[in-house]
């Protein structure tokens, strides 16, 4: 496999990651809210979640949906339910005051890395994304050293950019104007990853 057709992945993939959706949704909330430790421990939680259906898709699962759609519908519903959950908790706590920036108690890491890892599981279509890349640039006796390479590849991809996103959203001005309208921002990411739940469940 040449290192043009890895430069190729990593950039396809590079994009994609950076392509507004649920997971973009939940770390700036999570960055504003909690902070960039929290933030990034949820960033690593992302990347390991990529990671899981780009090896998914190395093995064949994405053949596996074609061949039992049931079980792909059966994976987006759960997915789509467990962001609807997520959106759901926001708007019941969206009037909730944020505590001072001293009194913040975020999730701890092994917490934050789990939410983002389910988070970014919830969503089955990844799999499917990966496994059109691979199929089209990936041959089938590609050795095992350089699959290990791509899988790090969309790991750290996914990871630093999140963690870029964390840093941005972690910023005193975004939290000051966080503090300000929480009520209506959370309101707003709540029905944004809510239309991603059932966008993921039902398309």
């Amino acid at each position: 496999m040449s290192a043009a057709a890895i430069l190729g992945i990593a950039l396809i993939h590079l994009a994609a990651a950076m392509s507004p959706g649920p997971s973009f949704v939940v770390a700036a909330r999570t960055a504003v809210s909690e902070g960039f430790a929290a933030a990034t421990a949820l960033a690593v939680g992302f990347g390991l979640g990529a990671a899981l259906w780009a090896s998914a898709a190395m093995a064949g699962l994405a053949l596996l949906f074609e061949i039992m759609p049931q079980l792909f519908t059966a994976l987006k519903l759960i997915g789509g339910a467990f962001l609807i959950y997520i959106a759901v908790q926001m708007w019941r706590h969206a009037r909730a005051p944020l505590p001072d920036a001293d009194a913040i108690h975020p999730r701890s890491a092994r917490s934050a890395i789990w939410f983002g890892f389910v988070t970014f599981a919830s969503n089955p279509k990844t799999a499917v994304f990966f496994g059109a890349v691979f199929v089209g640039l990936v041959p089938a006796d590609t050795p095992l050293a350089i699959r290990a390479l791509l899988l790090a590849i969309i790991f750290t991809n996914e990871t630093l950019w999140y963690i870029l996103v964390a840093r941005l959203f972690s910023m005193p001005h975004a939290r000051s104007l966080y503090t300000r309208l929480k009520a209506a921002i959370d309101r707003v990411f709540g029905g944004l990853i809510a239309l991603f739940g059932i966008r993921i469940a039902l398309f």
